[in-house]
């Protein structure tokens, strides 16, 4: 079954909210970050917001019948009293996209993009179709200014059938430890790949579109990998044992975000590492976009060698951690992996 219109529509609304995203990162005010509600006190920006409330309403514009949007944010704090102010300069962002777009020729109240924020409260599950959508993916990269995704997919009875990842700071060049900046400061790619169709990256802008692959490097002491920026994400100190174990000899390449992803997918690096701290659940807007982009000639597992699963709602169930890397070098991996967890589960001196 091809699902080339839900793909032009995801492309359109990642597009969008992308541009959204990268206009605010370039004058982020310090009003427009806060801190979620809930225990860990992520930030959340007006750009997280502005950027789900337009892919919801571009998806719900395009497929009018039934809708399922899973995503990570939701109006509760923007409700309170005192959210008014901003409220309305993520209303105004919102329309100003929708302007330039010129599709639709509409303008959005304040209370139609708290509904289309809202619209995102899915559970998802194995029946039936789920668009999923990490609205800025790597939020703590895209206040510092680095590295930041918006991650769109599409589930079919539990499946991912399609992602797209816009990735408005990664060079179009290939990165590495070496170069992780583009010489020319040629910025902004969107990747997107379509279930047995291949992977495609094109400019942000929607020209130059190629087709790419994952890295087909078979000798570990060849490869590099990527793994979290933030430490919390992913423990850094097993990923360097794994690599050790490996033979890797390459520092790795620390990024946020599903941009790691979208690197590998064109052979960047070889291998993607995420072992989160005990108590961590990963969400599937974390990987569902990402997961599908890589499988040309990319595999993602867990750490025990499950596929990953995304059709039992928010969350994954996962043994320990991700691993992805190309076909090849995948059973070298897992044996690192395996003797670097029992190490690490071995009782200390």
């Amino acid at each position: 079954m091809a699902y080339d219109k839900e793909l032009a529509a995801a492309i359109k609304a990642a597009s969008l909210a992308a541009r959204l995203c990268r206009k605010v990162q370039k004058a982020l005010l310090q009003s427009d970050v806060r801190s979620k509600h809930g225990r860990n006190k992520s930030p959340v920006t007006v750009a997280d917001y502005g950027s789900q409330a337009l892919v919801s309403f571009v998806l719900q514009q395009e497929f009018p019948g039934e809708f399922s949007l899973v995503a990570e944010e939701d109006s509760i704090d923007l409700r309170k009293d005192g959210g008014g102010e901003i409220v309305e300069r993520i209303t105004k962002l919102v329309n100003e996209s929708l302007t330039s777009d010129g599709s639709y020729g509409v303008s959005l109240s304040s209370e139609d993009v708290l509904k289309a924020i809202d619209s995102g409260k899915s559970e998802g599950g194995s029946q039936g179709r789920h668009w999923v959508l990490d609205p800025i993916d790597g939020t703590k990269g895209f206040v510092r200014g680095d590295q930041y995704a918006v991650a769109l997919a599409l589930l079919d009875r539990g499946n991912v059938v399609l992602g797209v990842l816009a990735c408005p700071n990664l060079p179009l060049t290939s990165i590495s430890v070496a170069h992780p900046h583009s010489p020319n400061n040629e910025v902004g790619c969107l990747f997107f790949a379509e279930v047995g169709r291949g992977t495609y990256m094109q400019l942000l802008d929607g020209s130059s579109t190629v087709k790419v692959q994952v890295s087909a490097v078979e000798n570990p002491e060849e490869a590099s990998f990527f793994e979290s920026y933030e430490s919390a994400h992913s423990m850094h100190d097993l990923s360097s044992l794994i690599a050790q174990k490996l033979g890797v000899k390459a520092a790795p390449i620390r990024m946020d975000s599903q941009v790691k992803y979208g690197a590998l997918s064109r052979g960047d690096g070889a291998i993607y590492l995420r072992f989160p701290r005990n108590g961590y659940r990963e969400k599937i807007w974390d990987h569902a976009a990402g997961s599908i982009v890589v499988t040309a000639g990319g595999v993602v597992t867990d750490a025990a060698g499950k596929q990953l699963d995304f059709s039992k709602g928010k969350y994954l169930d996962l043994d320990t951690g991700i691993i992805v890397s190309n076909q090849k070098l995948m059973p070298l991996l897992f044996d690192a992996v395996r003797a670097s967890l029992a190490e690490k589960a071995k009782p200390q001196p």
